[in-house]
């Protein structure tokens, strides 16, 4: 049978069996496939469409605890990254290790593997999974992986395990076919599923063949494509899993456009800290602090800017913030996201102005219960919003809870919230910062007046002085007005 090659027919028009065909089909490829719970799905479609003997080195399951700690070592729990992780290492050494001397100058050797969490006989646990792959791009190539993880939404353990089968067979195609183009491998993992069986909230790619890849923008991928309704990456850009972050942690989100961060950012930040640290349902417990940029926030000029993203990447993480990318633009979504990831007590902070938009009823016209629908979600689990005092621009009046504007239909509403303590002042702001705007800053940065590094820390200036974010030039600056 004479075997072809990947790239032969169109990406577009593959199914799964075809995929999984094409990978048999290619002699280059050579590996082992190793799946922990929900059953071998994945392996089941290369062994099914046939020539699987030119591809599959080992298949394996190891479904008892003790069977799996004895071949990967003890791990704390069985399905998180950490035992992915080991289970590819294991198995794809052990591939080079016995079968390089023979075939090595011609084969591009592979691990595949998963250890999965389905629906239960009960149905009360939480249906998800790590999926992972190493691999050689060419014979003798240094090894490249990528990782993700997935939550698994159909409401049977058959059905799950079937979209398990088909995003492993578009994850295995994808690395080998699409390794040079990885927005495209990240856009086909859901090829002949859709985001109502499968989401993929953490991606990440490592190795000699994403040595260019800039995980941040993968996980921008991820939300722009709907692949995932959030990602989210640490301050020294390196991705991270939501529910494992958040994992018996309060949460505390400071939603802005953060072009630049600002010193009143921060100053929001520290006082909301200040005040949420002190309930007794907080009190002693860790509190996971993190900025959070919207997908409407990105788009609002249009088309995503890779590079003003990066920039306000750049400077977030210049403040040691992690950050969320999310697709949850009305604030009770946001709510019911972050609930779904810890039992913990959670917080926003946001600017009197924000509470302001808050209380707009226009941003609830599409639920049939309006604002009440809106609010009965967002403080559903005690949620507690901080708002920060703002300088009214007109007259200069410190604006707060205490004299902010609503609706006159809606006061009894805000003094509700306010009574049960669901929207508090913040205290102890600096009073320095009440000036700082965002786009004024931004203006003064373009316009070359170095006024605006006093306006932020002093890590953000260097970082913006550096690179050169926010059309910063440092010859206009040297000009003397």
């Amino acid at each position: 049978m004479i075997r072809k090659s990947l790239q032969q027919k169109p990406l577009e028009t593959l199914d799964t069996h075809q995929k999984a065909l094409e990978v048999n089909l290619d002699p280059r490829r050579y590996g082992t496939f190793a799946e922990i719970g929900a059953g071998q799905e994945v392996v089941r479609w290369f062994f099914r469409v046939g020539g699987a003997a030119g591809t599959i080195a080992k298949s394996m399951s190891a479904y008892d605890m003790k069977v799996s700690d004895a071949i990967y070592g003890r791990a704390s729990r069985y399905v998180c990254r950490e035992r992915l992780e080991a289970m590819l290492d294991y198995e794809h050494k052990l591939n080079i290790d016995r079968l390089k001397e023979q075939r090595g100058d011609t084969t591009t050797f592979f691990t595949f593997a998963n250890t999965v969490s389905a629906r239960n006989f009960h149905g009360t646990n939480a249906c998800h999974g790590w999926i992972g792959i190493k691999f050689q791009a060419h014979p003798q190539d240094e090894d490249s992986q990528i990782i993700l993880h997935v939550k698994m939404l159909d409401d049977e353990a058959a059905l799950q395990q079937e979209a398990l089968g088909i995003v492993g067979v578009n994850l295995i195609h994808g690395a080998f076919a699409l390794h040079h183009e990885p927005e495209l491998l990240v856009a086909s993992l859901l090829d002949e599923l859709s985001t109502s069986r499968i989401e993929i909230d953490m991606i990440e790619f490592s190795g000699i063949a994403f040595r260019h890849v800039d995980n941040r923008l993968m996980s921008l991928r991820l939300v722009e494509l709907g692949l995932s309704g959030a990602a989210m990456f640490a301050a020294d850009g390196t991705v991270l899993q939501p529910s494992e972050y958040f994992y018996r942690k309060a949460i505390l989100v400071e939603r802005g456009s953060f072009r630049p961060v600002c010193n009143v950012n921060l100053d929001m930040l520290r006082c909301a800290n200040e005040k949420f640290s002190k309930l007794p349902s907080v009190a002693g417990k860790e509190v996971a602090q993190v900025m959070e940029l919207t997908m409407n926030n990105l788009k609002a000029g249009g088309e995503i800017d890779l590079n003003d993203f990066l920039a306000r990447a750049d400077v977030m993480s210049a403040c040691g913030m992690p950050v969320l990318i999310s697709d949850y633009f009305r604030y009770f979504r946001l709510a019911a996201y972050l609930s779904s990831l810890t039992k913990e007590p959670i917080a926003i902070t946001m600017g009197s102005g924000s509470v302001q938009e808050l209380f707009d009823e226009q941003y609830y016209a599409s639920l049939d219960g309006g604002i009440l629908e809106a609010f009965g979600k967002l403080f559903k689990n005690d949620l507690k919003i901080y708002c920060y005092p703002m300088l009214s621009s007109d007259s200069g009046e410190l604006i707060t809870c205490n004299n902010l504007q609503v609706d006159p239909q809606l006061k009894q509403l805000f003094g509700y919230l306010r009574d049960r303590g669901c929207i508090q002042d913040v205290e102890d702001h600096n009073p320095d910062c009440l000036r700082i705007r965002s786009r004024e800053v931004l203006k003064k940065i373009k316009q070359g007046d170095m006024s605006w590094e006093k306006m932020v820390p002093e890590k953000v200036a260097d970082v913006i002085k550096r690179k050169r974010y926010f059309d910063h030039n440092p010859e206009f600056e040297a000009i003397e007005y």
